[in-house]
């Protein structure tokens, strides 16, 4: 029972709600503001006492050996500043600081399910690992490019080419003019690729990716009343609109076992009529036959062969009733 309920904690988007959870008695947790309040948040988990490392270690046995939900709860409410300051070093992809704290938290608790006190090392050199890896995937699949990287060298080149291009801004002279700059040069690309081990080609892909702006598929009306178009006007394809799609399908089946199915409900004279009328005529006008050859085939008049095809007309449309 007490596995489960860890496994909920490592679950919960929330810390808050996890500490709640393992420790209903540690009243200071119960002050601890919701992330919505980033300010008072960050305020109050700065405020939350260090444990020292015997308390660590105390706390991450009981953890353990009885799995002591309260110690976990410790573990992890002593360490959200941890996390807060991890965080920070993300703030430059554009995402929300607070949704970065959030997946933070979440690794940070993953970190305190998997701590093993007996390998000797503090809980923060433990935790970071997983606070970051938590934090490199929300990036990944919340950023703005629909594929940012896939293999583990490009992720190495998209969570280090910003600090890169830092490095040489710094090294560069201040009066250079290539010092203010946002394009990297030749030399820096191939520095980057070789230090990341990736192809140069790469880099210049990932810089363009990272410093190209957003584009508003969709925009919002005017503040005017105007309507705004976007991309997505132009990029749509009326033809696979599922209604669309429906009813080609509906038409086909028409077309095909529908007409098949009513016009063997017909005599034979009567589908030859259709046949002849209808079926075989071209887009030109050309084919088929007219109502005095019919009527000269079978020896009647014209008017006879029309009321005829009028009639087949009528058996045919009750028929297809089941088809439209």
């Amino acid at each position: 029972m007490a596995d489960k309920k860890m496994d909920v904690i490592a679950a919960y988007p929330a810390v808050q709600r996890a500490a709640l959870s393992v420790a209903p008695n540690w009243s200071s947790v119960a002050t601890l503001p919701p992330l919505g309040n980033l300010d008072a948040y960050i305020s109050a988990v700065n405020r939350m006492p260090m444990l020292t490392q015997e308390q660590e270690q105390d706390y991450a046995q009981k953890l353990k050996e009885h799995n002591d939900l309260e110690a976990a709860g410790r573990l992890i409410m002593s360490h959200l500043r941890l996390v807060v300051s991890v965080s920070r070093q993300y703030l430059g992809y554009g995402l929300p600081h607070g949704d970065l704290i959030q997946e933070g938290n979440i690794g940070l608790m993953k970190a305190v399910r998997r701590f093993d006190p007996a390998q000797g090392v503090r809980l923060v050199s433990y935790a970071i690992h997983w606070i970051k890896a938590e934090i490199h995937e929300y990036i990944l699949k919340n950023w703005r490019m629909v594929k940012v990287a896939t293999t583990k060298a490009q992720r190495k080149l998209f969570f280090n080419l910003r600090s890169k291009k830092q490095e040489f801004r710094a090294a560069a002279d201040l009066d250079d003019v290539l010092a203010h700059r946002d394009g990297l040069s030749e030399q820096e690309i191939d520095t980057i690729a070789k230090d990341l081990n990736v192809k140069r080609e790469e880099v210049i892909e990932m810089q363009v990716r990272m410093t190209g702006g957003d584009v508003v598929l969709d925009p919002a009306p005017a503040d005017d009343g105007e309507q705004s178009y976007g991309p997505i006007a132009y990029l749509s394809d009326a033809r696979h609109e599922p209604s669309a799609v429906l009813e080609a399908q509906q038409r086909d089946v028409l077309a095909s076992e529908g007409i098949a199915t009513a016009l063997n409900a017909l005599d034979a004279r009567s589908r030859r009529i259709v046949e002849e009328r209808w079926l075989k005529v071209n887009d030109d006008g050309s084919g088929g036959m007219t109502l005095n050859e019919l009527a000269a085939e079978y020896g009647v008049s014209a008017e006879r062969i029309r009321q005829i095809e009028a009639a087949a007309m009528k058996k045919m449309k009750i028929a297809l009733v089941d088809y439209v």
